[in-house]
């Protein structure tokens, strides 16, 4: 098995700023022949585990059950991922790819195109729906303590942060400030507020649109860029109860 596990030293290759995280897919090492088939395989296998955690959670996810999901052997997972934590790490790194390709290419508000604000409204709006999704995997695959800081993908995400804040506040501390906009967004904090204190994706949500208006001195945060939750987000629902709309008639002929 241990002719096998050469890929997975890949990560330490990436060191450089803001590159998607490799994680040893197996489909850049392999013979040209069996490059196809290699890539299917590990697609395949990659699929069955999603549908694994989305089904069990993250504590589901044994080498045995994915080969099970997917109708092939067990000595097949370990070939393509050599154990759990480098499946984790896969389905992780396949997560993160998609979440950075629409940050670097996708349409905007997400992608380039839209004015720094919206952006960073629409990555954390977009950031907080995936961790939703994903919680379970995330806290799974969640760095050491002196990890997470330097992990790639979240120096990557974090790195994106700052370049809009220096877009939108130019005289701010855009290196500091973005470790303080990241926090707001951590999976550890995200899984406190909702699954400990029971709040709604709604409202920490909403949290995050105003941190960043705050930050940023604009005013009502309109998130552009998140569809569903644009009526309700338009801030927060002080200003969209105006109770006042009933006696503005009154006041009128009173003057």
């Amino acid at each position: 098995m241990s002719a096998d596990l050469p890929p997975f030293p890949q990560p330490q290759e990436n060191v450089g700023p803001p590159e998607l995280l490799q994680l040893g897919t197996g489909t850049d090492v392999d013979e040209p022949c069996l490059r196809a088939d290699a890539a299917r395989n590990r697609a395949r296998l990659l699929e069955a585990a999603e549908r694994l955690v989305a089904e069990h959670g993250a504590a589901a996810l044994t080498m045995e059950a994915v080969a099970a999901a997917a109708c092939v052997g067990k000595g097949t997972v370990f070939r393509r991922f050599g154990d759990r934590t480098g499946l984790l790490a896969a389905l992780l790194d396949h997560s993160e790819r998609k979440f950075q390709a629409a940050l670097l290419s996708g349409p905007p508000p997400l992608g380039p195109g839209a004015p720094p604000v919206e952006r960073l409204r629409a990555f954390g709006c977009a950031l907080l729906r995936r961790s939703i999704d994903e919680l379970d995997l995330l806290l799974a695959g969640e760095p050491s303590a002196e990890r997470r800081h330097t992990f790639p993908p979240r120096r990557f995400l974090r790195h994106h942060v700052a370049l809009l804040l220096r877009e939108a506040v130019p005289d701010a501390d855009s290196e500091l400030l973005s470790h303080t906009l990241m926090a707001y967004l951590d999976a550890a904090l995200i899984h406190h507020l909702t699954q400990q204190c029971g709040l709604p994706a709604e409202r920490v949500r909403a949290g995050w649109l105003d941190l960043v208006a705050r930050l940023t001195g604009t005013d009502t945060p309109a998130p552009a860029g998140d569809a569903p939750a644009a009526a309700a987000g338009t801030p927060v629902p002080v200003d969209a109860t105006p109770a006042p709309a009933g006696d503005a008639p009154a006041a009128a002929p009173s003057a």
